[in-house]
């Protein structure tokens, strides 16, 4: 009741009902006045006046009376306008009880539910597609940046923060250098924003990684404001492997041009007459095949590389003991030992079962040992241990006193092609492909390897597989 009082509909309803009584009681009390004058009767005039301001209170409670009567609904239908409209902007829902009647505000409260209808349709699919907007930026593998003509960023996603290594909420509305620092990059968004056209670049961001990121930018028109998005492709890993891919062919053909020279010179040397030189003749052959098998060790490694790194699932696979995969690989390089004076240790462990391809891992362990034994001294020493750890998977070392491996290169032995020392990989007859095959194939069986050396004091490269036992009951 004391917000009807309040209300400016109320009060004029009560003041026009007032104003009409009051009206009528003043035509009234002149025409009285009028009456008694002429007849001389001032007892009547009083009387008649009296009478008067009674019928005049009596008009006033009854003007207060009606204008509750019609203000009251009148006003609770408009207040209901007001809250629908109100509601309008954060909640779009209908109210029916608006519609009830068929006046005026009726039709008002129709167009207004009509108008919240539509407008709740409207947000909830602008709602659907800003979600779903929103979810292919954040899930997108490209960084994506907006800013506006001041080079302030309006929008990120996540990618582009991680490309930059920026930590924290996305910086909306901040200048662009308090986020990335890179002169490239402000230079292709303020070529797109002055030339208005599309500017496509290629930036490398200062940092640990040092990311390259390939550019596409182009202007964004939302008036009144304009600005300019900018699309990143992260190219690193693509220049990595590129890279890769020249080095690989570069060494490859570096491998290849030395033994095919040699073979094509002793050849020609053969053929010009050195083949009647029975002094020289078996020597030249001799050093012919050597050559032709070191091309054919480095043709089977690559073989043997490039199936591993395929990442099919192995053909065949089997249980097999670590006893006896060391016991085959040991009669393998057992002569290549008795002809360097390098003396084999072997320590016997626990009976291990390891299930993958056998072959393979023999061949990595021939690897293996074959590299503690050439790159040895004379009358050095290979120990060869195999054991349970204490969180049950194998552990297969193989430790040599040789010439042993700069810290610097502890890195990168894995590498296809990558040798410490050149000159006695060449001497000993490595192709360089050893130990990254190694890496493969200790992989590939779910295994680790570890690798410490001292310079001069020798290496220890251990092996960590899981059994058996333990493969089958993960899977």
């Amino acid at each position: 009741m004391l917000n009807l009082f309040r209300s400016r509909i109320f009060r004029r309803f009560f003041l026009g009902s007032v104003l009409v009584v009051a009206v009528t009681l003043l035509a009234l009390g002149w025409e009285v006045g009028r009456l008694g004058s002429s007849s001389g009767s001032a007892v009547f005039a009083s009387g008649i006046d009296r009478e008067i301001w009674d019928v005049g209170l009596w008009g006033i409670l009854a003007a207060l009376v009606v204008a509750v009567a019609l203000s009251r609904p009148l006003v609770r239908r408009l207040q209901q306008l007001q809250h629908l409209a109100q509601r309008l902007a954060s909640s779009p829902a209908p109210d029916p009880s608006l519609a009830e009647t068929t006046d005026e505000l009726g039709t008002l409260g129709q167009a207004l539910n009509q108008a919240a209808v539509e407008l709740s349709r409207v947000v909830e699919r602008l709602g659907l597609e800003s979600a779903r907007q929103e979810a292919i930026l954040a899930s997108m593998v490209e960084g994506v940046l907006a800013v506006d003509n001041e080079l302030r960023v309006t929008f990120c996603n996540q990618a582009f923060l991680r490309a930059v290594h920026y930590d924290g909420p996305p910086p909306e509305q901040l200048p662009l250098l308090e986020v990335v620092r890179d002169p490239s990059l402000l230079d292709v968004l303020t070529r797109v924003l002055v030339s208005g056209e599309l500017v496509k670049g290629r930036i490398r961001l200062t940092g640990p990684e040092g990311r390259s990121l390939e550019v596409q930018a182009s202007p964004l028109t939302a008036p009144p404001r304009t600005g300019a998005i900018a699309i990143f492709h992260d190219i690193t890993d693509m220049e990595r492997l590129e890279r890769v891919r020249t080095d690989f062919v570069a060494n490859v053909s570096h491998e290849l041009r030395t033994p095919l020279a040699a073979i094509r010179g002793y050849a020609e040397t053969l053929l010009e007459g050195a083949l009647e030189d029975k002094e020289h003749n078996r020597q030249f052959l001799e050093i012919i095949k050597n050559h032709a098998i070191r091309l054919n060790n480095v043709a089977s490694d690559l073989l043997t590389l490039t199936e591993l790194e395929s990442k099919t699932d192995p053909p065949t696979t089997e249980i097999f003991t670590v006893a006896e995969c060391l016991k085959s690989a040991l009669a393998v390089v057992e002569p290549e030992a008795r002809a360097r004076n390098v003396r084999i240790e072997w320590e016997r462990g626990d009976e291990l079962k390891l299930e993958g391809e056998r072959h393979r891992f023999e061949q990595a362990l021939v690897n293996l040992l074959n590299n503690a034994i050439k790159f040895n001294r004379p009358g050095g020493e290979v120990h060869v241990s195999a054991g349970r750890a204490e969180d049950g998977r194998a552990r297969i070392a193989v430790r040599d006193t040789g010439i042993g491996i700069p810290s610097q290169d502890l890195d990168r032995i894995f590498e296809r092609f990558y040798r410490v020392d050149k000159a006695k990989s060449h001497e000993v007859g490595g192709t360089g492909l050893g130990l990254s095959i190694v890496k493969h194939v200790i992989e590939r069986m779910g295994g680790t390897i570890q690798v410490e050396s001292e310079l001069g004091k020798g290496s220890s490269f251990t092996l960590w597989l899981p059994c058996a036992e333990a493969a089958r009951s993960t899977a």
